[in-house]
Order: C-alpha cells, then sequence, then structure tokens
C-alpha cells in the first residue's frame, strides 16, 4: 500500500487537465509558485511552470481512513512541502473563523493523524510546523502548546491563560483594528517561539444581553476599550522549547498604553517589533535580542496626524510592513511621510534611508522577487478609482507600469510566495471580474489559455463615473448608476450611498454598485457613491489625513456639498432625496440627516456611532486622538449631538448580538429622539452581529424591509 501511494505522488496524473483549474480556488505554497486546489475532496498540487503535470497528494480515501472529518478549509505546510496540516470544523472567534481542528499528514507515508486530540474540539488555532519539522505549534483556549509529531506528547508552553490572559492570539480590539489574529512566530531553528501575551484584565467588558436562547437572558462579555479608556497591557516573549523558559523582550513603553503591531524573527537570535504609541502617530522599530530581551532601537517615525502599518486602501490589513532584502541586511518600509504613500529601504541598524518609489503618486507595496529584486506595489497616477501594478527594481531603480493598458479599470492581485507570478482580477465599470494567472513581470497569461473574454457584468443598471467639485473647492470621485430606459429629460428620485471614513472607498472603477440599493435601480432610481476627503484613495497624505481629528465633520460637510452640486442636475428630483450607510457610513448618514435635513429627505442608517465615545480606543484614537484632548470635537462630530435636528423619514437598524458597534449606539440615538419627540422608525435584530446575517431569513427580511422603506418614502419611478 505504501510502495503504491509513493508511486502516486511522483507519478503526474493527467486526471485532471490544465483547463479544469479553477483558478479563484488556487493556493500558494510557501516559498515558490506551486498551487494547490480542492478538487472534489482530494488536494492537487501543481507547479506553474509544468501545468500539464499534477501532483495529487492528498485523497478522499486517505483523509477518511485518518478519522478526517469537515471539509478542506486550509492547508498548512512545512518549508520543504513534505508535510502537510489540514484544518477543518472552523468556528467563528470575532470576524473570522479562525479556531477548529487540525490533521497532520507525511506526504512520504500517506498517513496522517489529528492533532490535539486531549483539547477541547474545535479549539486549536494558527497551527504551524517548527522547521526543523518535529513539531507542531497552536494555540488552545488562551494557552500555546507543543505537539511532537513523532512522539504525540503535547506539552504547554503557557498555562496561565484565561478570558483576561491571552497567550497567542489577541483581544478583540487588536484583532478588528490592527489584524492581529496569529499571535505566535517560530525561529528559523524551530528552537524557540516569539508570542504576543495580552493581559486583559483591567479592560473593561461590554455586556451584549441574549434574551431569546434561553429561559432566563443571559450577558455575553466582550473585552472592549472605548475611546479614552487604556488598551489592554501587551508584551512579547521568547519561548525556550527545550528548557520551557520564557524571555521577555524590554521594549521601552507602557506596556498598557502602547500597541505591539508587528513582529518578525530576523534569525535566530533576533525578532524585529514595530511599536505605535498611543496616539499612532509615532512608529517605532526594535531588533530585540531573544535571550536577554535587549531592544534596540532602530528606527523611529512621527506623523502629525496617524501612521498606517497596513494597507488600507486594498483591505491587506495582515501584511508585515518590513520585508527584508539584501539577505537580510535592510528592509522596506512604507511610510506617507513625504505627502505621497512611498516605498523606503532602512538598513537592518537603522542608520540609511533610501526612498525607492520616487514618483510623485501613492505605491503600495505588494511583494518582492528576492532574485530579480523587483519590487512590486499597486498605484494610480492618474484615476484614483483605479488600480494597477507597478515595478521598481531595487538595483537599478528603473520604475514600469507591468498591467498593460487593455486592462484598464481596478486590478487585483495575489502573489506566489516568491512573487514571480499572480493571480490577476481585472475589472471595471463596463466589465466583469476576468481573473488570469499571469507570470511577471511580463504580464503573459499562463492560464486560462482560452482567450480573454471582456464581458459586460450580469446586471440591470447601467454605471458611469463622474467628478463633482464642492463650493469648498474639494474635487470628488464619484459612481452613478442608472436605470437600463433612463431618460435625461424626466427627473428621478436619487439614492447615495456613503461610507466616508478612513477605513473604505465607495467610488471604485468595479463593475457593480451597492447590492441593496442596486436591486432598487430598474425601478425608477438613481444610484450614487462618491468619495469624501479623509477616504483611502490614491490622492495623496493631504487628501487622507485632513480628516485628523475631524470624523463626522469633514466627511459630512464634504458628502453633503457634493450632494448640492449632484441635485443641480436636471434629471434629479429633489425632492425625492434618500441615503444609506452601515458601521461609519451609518454615522455619516445620521450626520447628514441631522444636520443637512434640507438635502436629505429620506434615510437609512444601520449599525452606527451614534456617540463618538462608544467606539473602540484603536479606532477612534487613531483618527480622534484622545477625548481629554479633543472633547469638542467628539461631541460635534456625534449624530447623536445633532439628533434633534432631524426632519425627514429615518429608519435605524441594528442587532442586539454587535461586538463591533453596540447596540448600546441605538438605545442612547433612541432616547434622545423621542426627547426632542422626533419621529422615527426602527428595526431591531436580536442576537445578530454587525453583518446582520446570523439566523433563518435574516437577510432577506433585511431587503425587504430595507426596499420597502425606500418604496414607501421616496417612491421610484422618473417623473
Amino acid at each position: 500500500m505504501k510502495k503504491h501511494f509513493l508511486l502516486l505522488l511522483l507519478i503526474c496524473s493527467s486526471v485532471f487537465a490544465q483547463e479544469s483549474i479553477d483558478i479563484n480556488r488556487l493556493n500558494w505554497l510557501p516559498n515558490s509558485h506551486s498551487f494547490w486546489v480542492n478538487s472534489q475532496g482530494n488536494v492537487v498540487v501543481y507547479d506553474v511552470d509544468k501545468l500539464n503535470q499534477n501532483t495529487t497528494i492528498l485523497t478522499q480515501e486517505q483523509l477518511q481512513k485518518s478519522g478526517f472529518t469537515g471539509e478542506i478549509e486550509q492547508l498548512v505546510w512545512n518549508q520543504n512541502k513534505t508535510k502537510v496540516l489540514v484544518y477543518t470544523n472552523s468556528k467563528k472567534v470575532w470576524r473570522a473563523n479562525t479556531k477548529g481542528d487540525y490533521w497532520f499528514f507525511d506526504l512520504a507515508t500517506g498517513k496522517g493523524k489529528q492533532l490535539g486530540t486531549s483539547l477541547e474540539k474545535s479549539s486549536l488555532m494558527f497551527a504551524k510546523f517548527s522547521n526543523d519539522n518535529e513539531n507542531v505549534a497552536y494555540v488552545s483556549q488562551h494557552n500555546i502548546y507543543l505537539e511532537n509529531l513523532v512522539t504525540g506528547k503535547i506539552t504547554p508552553l503557557t498555562t496561565d491563560g484565561t478570558d483576561k490572559i491571552i497567550n497567542g492570539t489577541f483581544d478583540w480590539v487588536y484583532e478588528e483594528e490592527l489584524a492581529a489574529r496569529d499571535g505566535f512566530r517560530w525561529s528559523p531553528d524551530g528552537k524557540s517561539i516569539s508570542f504576543w501575551r495580552v493581559d486583559a484584565s483591567q479592560t473593561k467588558f461590554h455586556l451584549m444581553i441574549n434574551n431569546t436562547d434561553a429561559l432566563y437572558p443571559f450577558t455575553v462579555p466582550v473585552e472592549y476599550p472605548k475611546a479614552g479608556e487604556k488598551p489592554s497591557s501587551v508584551k512579547i516573549g521568547v519561548i525556550d522549547i527545550t528548557s520551557l523558559k520564557t524571555n521577555w523582550l524590554n521594549i521601552p513603553g507602557e506596556p498598557d498604553n502602547n500597541y505591539l503591531v508587528r513582529m518578525e524573527w530576523i534569525n535566530n537570535q533576533n525578532v524585529m517589533v514595530v511599536q505605535l504609541n498611543r496616539l499612532q502617530n509615532q512608529a517605532s522599530i526594535y531588533t530585540c535580542d531573544a535571550k536577554s530581551g535587549t531592544a534596540n532601537l532602530i528606527y523611529q517615525e512621527k506623523s502629525e496626524s496617524w501612521i498606517d502599518v497596513f494597507d488600507i486602501s486594498s483591505g491587506e490589513y495582515d501584511v508585515f510592513p518590513c520585508q527584508f532584502v539584501d539577505n537580510g541586511k535592510a528592509f522596506l518600509w512604507s511610510s506617507d511621510a513625504d505627502g505621497w504613500m512611498h516605498i523606503y529601504k532602512i538598513s537592518a541598524d537603522g542608520k540609511k534611508k533610501e526612498l525607492i518609489t520616487t514618483e510623485n503618486f501613492d505605491a503600495y507595496y505588494k511583494a518582492y522577487n528576492q532574485e530579480t529584486k523587483s519590487i512590486y506595489y499597486i498605484a494610480s497616477p492618474t484615476d484614483a478609482t483605479q488600480r494597477y501594478l507597478y515595478e521598481t527594481n531595487l538595483n537599478t531603480k528603473k520604475t514600469k507600469r507591468i498591467t498593460p493598458k487593455e486592462f484598464e479599470g481596478t486590478n487585483e492581485y495575489r502573489f506566489s510566495t516568491d512573487g514571480k507570478y499572480a493571480k490577476h482580477t481585472n475589472s471595471n465599470i463596463n466589465r466583469d471580474y476576468n481573473t488570469r494567472l499571469v507570470a511577471l513581470p511580463s504580464h503573459k497569461k499562463i492560464l486560462p489559455q482560452t482567450a480573454d473574454s471582456f464581458v459586460a457584468p450580469d446586471r440591470n443598471y447601467s454605471l458611469e463615473k463622474f467628478k463633482v467639485t464642492t463650493v469648498d473647492g474639494i474635487e470628488m470621485d464619484g459612481i452613478m448608476a442608472k436605470p437600463l430606459d433612463f431618460d435625461p429629460n424626466k427627473k428621478y428620485p436619487v439614492f447615495f450611498y456613503v461610507y466616508g471614513e478612513p477605513m473604505a472607498s465607495v467610488a471604485n472603477d468595479e463593475p457593480y454598485f451597492y447590492p441593496y440599493i442596486a436591486y432598487l435601480i430598474p425601478e425608477g432610481y438613481i444610484g450614487i457613491a462618491m468619495d469624501n476627503r479623509g477616504t483611502p484613495v490614491m490622492k495623496g497624505t493631504k487628501w487622507r489625513k485632513s480628516i485628523y481629528k475631524n470624523i463626522g465633520i469633514v466627511n459630512t460637510r464634504d458628502q453633503a456639498m457634493a450632494a448640492k452640486e449632484v441635485l443641480k442636475w436636471k434629471f434629479i428630483d429633489t425632492d425625492r432625496v434618500a441615503i444609506h450607510g452601515w458601521s461609519g457610513g451609518g454615522a455619516v448618514t445620521l450626520n447628514l440627516m441631522f444636520q443637512y435635513p434640507e438635502i436629505y429627505k429620506t434615510g437609512i442608517a444601520v449599525a452606527a456611532v451614534t456617540d463618538q465615545h462608544f467606539y473602540d480606543n484603536i479606532y477612534t484614537e487613531r483618527y480622534m486622538g484622545l477625548p481629554s484632548e479633543n472633547e469638542v470635537t467628539y461631541v460635534k462630530a456625534s449624530p447623536v449631538t445633532h439628533a434633534k435636528n432631524l426632519k425627514g423619514n429615518l429608519l435605524y437598524v441594528h442587532g442586539t448580538g454587535d461586538d463591533n458597534v453596540h447596540y448600546k449606539n441605538a438605545e442612547v440615538l433612541i432616547n434622545e429622539l423621542v426627547k426632542y419627540d422626533k419621529m422615527f422608525d426602527l428595526m431591531i435584530y436580536p442576537n445578530r452581529s454587525h453583518s446582520i446575517s446570523e439566523g433563518e431569513g435574516t437577510r432577506k427580511h433585511l431587503l425587504d424591509t430595507f426596499m420597502k422603506y425606500i418604496r414607501e418614502n421616496s417612491p421610484p419611478g422618473a417623473k
């Protein structure tokens, strides 16, 4: 049987032809340009250079013989790709399904077994191999464990984990606002593990109330430091897996008044740590001795606003900002301190800093090819609604655009781990998503082997881009959706979709409008989405950070002034103006309804921050400063302050199980509207989270509620 499996492993199968590869489902292997796909329950590996060959490394039969139950959700590989962990039966922690079960398979023998069998089912997190292939480490119930792959012995590396002492992962706010989930790292030699330890014992619980799932109500606690409250105390330790001794890194600053946002091993002796101060306007990079704990400051950067440690513009929240280059003698660092987001090379001792991307446009780092010294990044010098791939060579400093001209619009790239290939997805307002596998830097298409098919989006409305300039001289990009039978001589109700805060943009050159509003466009509505100052678009530092300490003020005015320009268009019915936003966009919706009632007649706000004091400290203080230092603006920026001015039709929607924007926001707003005798409509969803998606029928009910309210209060159809 063993001989038969090895033959199957080594001889390339012809069962899976190139044409059957689903590019959208490919997953890159480490340190290579090989990828795996799940083909009917079999794990099949391809090398991009030899796509006519493939290797089935795991079959359904093997999985079943090991006792594996569930679906293949993720694979974790060792560095030389001879062993693999299969992740399954996952459960949601906060936003992501980050705990579950892991099965180990040795690809040389084909044998497998479940890990962590003595621990709680579906409780293992972030399992990964040591580089010497002897052990796997993982987190369970806030402790880190080591499991020997030969003996099966499970050794706890930390023992003090509780609901308040968190080892190897993070509390709610670190995950939500710093994209920090996986909280430990193996050293290159597999002899040590560095890890974050979060002490949330002084962080207060926000108590959510569950009224429906038991005879008596019960509370659901969430560790949640609100604006003005100190962060949880965080430190980094290094465990010697032989002695089980932990050394703590002596990083300067109070552990409950700074953030340790990123950490990676440089070599077997040293760990690099990126620290942000409480206000997040100073980044400090330390190299730390793993044994002595000594921390050496090698680089520090300060800002008049805030410093980003990940690429918000494309959602790459988990990118470690320090890519090591020149055989570890230097690292790449992104900064917008000179007015544009640029990439710099900084020597390992911090003494030399060199600007790599020199052009006057934003450059967001994506990948690095160590062989060619190519740095790849996303940029769009002339149109902030679009995205293109660029390359600058680290040695020659030559810069060129990689994305060919025919791929106009928004381009996304998911690189192989060696930076030689990428899954490329192109779209624009008139072109549906088209995904290809390409070689870099040539951008030559590898898959599919058929000709590119640039098809029209599958929708029953049209889209177009536009710009408006406000009375304040602010030029804003917008996307407009129109019914297919649009008549410029008639007047249509307009429905604005808004977000408006620093975590997302809405006026993107992409093929589909915001779905809830899009359903209404064919009935005779105009849909509008615009990006105000402060949104993370490629217009430079001044644009993005002009909102500093002015969230709820700058964005509200920009949206209102831009709406006034839109209302000048002859085909817009100024008596039928609706607006909708969710979360931060819900707050902007409320501010616009309350502060500019002469413009907006109907609004639907979902899960809104109604008082700036109520949201978490990392997000709010990053953009607003401390309440004690900026209290007047905190009050002015909060929708609840202006609720007394409501004149139009307002539907407010919230889930009572929202751990992100708490239901408290709804009740405080309700009290204020009642106080001033303001009529409004309300839809509350018991125990639903921020997405309001849990429970049978929830999404359809929300959509039907949404559409019914708009039809009744801002009737459809051209006049």
